[in-house]
């Protein structure tokens, strides 16, 4: 396991919360094609609990576990928040502080994103 050298982007697992299972594999296959993503796992279902205005909420959730840098993190949060139904989707950043060389280096050239054109799905 290897730290990122100063001219490396450095990696970061984003997780995503999203209501159903369906729409997780939209996003996240969205996130792939676009090249924002090396790779997002899909886990769930999971039990959430949260407060929202005032009151304690319960809900059935499925977490998308985002394998990307930290230089395409704004664009997955983008990309999210437009395609996401919650008035405030969860969309946080874990720093990857040690990862296989061969793997980190596989994240960073799956996460670049796909340039000018944007696709649209």
């Amino acid at each position: 396991m290897t730290r990122p050298a100063a001219e490396e982007a450095a990696l970061v697992e984003a997780r995503v919360a999203v209501p159903d299972a369906e729409y997780a594999r939209r996003i996240a296959n969205d996130l792939v094609a676009r090249r924002l993503a090396a790779c997002v796992q899909v886990l769930g279902p999971m039990a959430s609990l949260y407060a929202w205005e005032g009151e304690v909420h319960q809900a059935q959730e499925w977490l998308l576990l985002v394998k990307t840098t930290e230089e395409a993190f704004s664009r997955v949060a983008e990309l999210v928040v437009e395609r996401h139904r919650y008035d405030i989707p969860e969309v946080v950043a874990v720093p990857i502080t040690q990862a296989l060389s061969e793997y980190a280096a596989w994240v960073r050239n799956n996460s670049g994103g796909i340039g000018g054109a944007e696709q649209q799905s």
